[in-house]
């Protein structure tokens, strides 16, 4: 599988590659997709309590992810996932919010699910996405 290439950006990309023996990105040829990413902080990997902050946090981390691969953020996603403990209307709001601050010129199909547990304690949210990156594919082959 030499033609994907793995990322984890430093800090907490880093720290959960080693501890949990996963990637927090691959490019596959034009495409990015990107590990489910938390409400954490991604120096400290805190869990922000609130769920506002938490999703806010997970959309800035999607951000920090899609970069570190290459990527140009939330304008190139065209797939989220997310999941949600529990799935509320505040937590949908805080959703949309964000989609339309991330994507204000498009609208990026959306699967969302709520779970009774993610994977730390202090999960509340956890957002995956799908990126096309044609660009960044021509650069990686100049």
């Amino acid at each position: 599988m030499s033609h994907l290439q793995y990322f984890a950006y430093k800090g907490q990309g880093e720290d959960k590659r080693v501890k949990f023996s996963y990637a927090q990105a691959v490019r596959v040829g034009d495409r990015i997709e990107c590990a489910g990413q938390g409400g954490w902080d991604p120096k400290t990997g805190v869990f922000y309590k609130e769920i506002n902050a938490q999703i806010d946090q997970a959309f800035a981390n999607v951000d920090l992810n899609l970069k570190d691969a290459g990527g140009k953020g939330w304008s190139q996603v065209f797939r989220v996932n997310s999941y949600h403990v529990p799935i509320n209307d505040e937590a949908l709001a805080a959703m949309v919010r964000n989609f339309k601050k991330h994507m204000p010129d498009h609208q990026p199909i959306w699967t969302c699910v709520g779970v009774t547990r993610l994977g730390e304690d202090d999960m509340r949210v956890e957002i995956e996405v799908s990126a096309h990156d044609p660009e960044g594919v021509q650069d990686k082959t100049k």
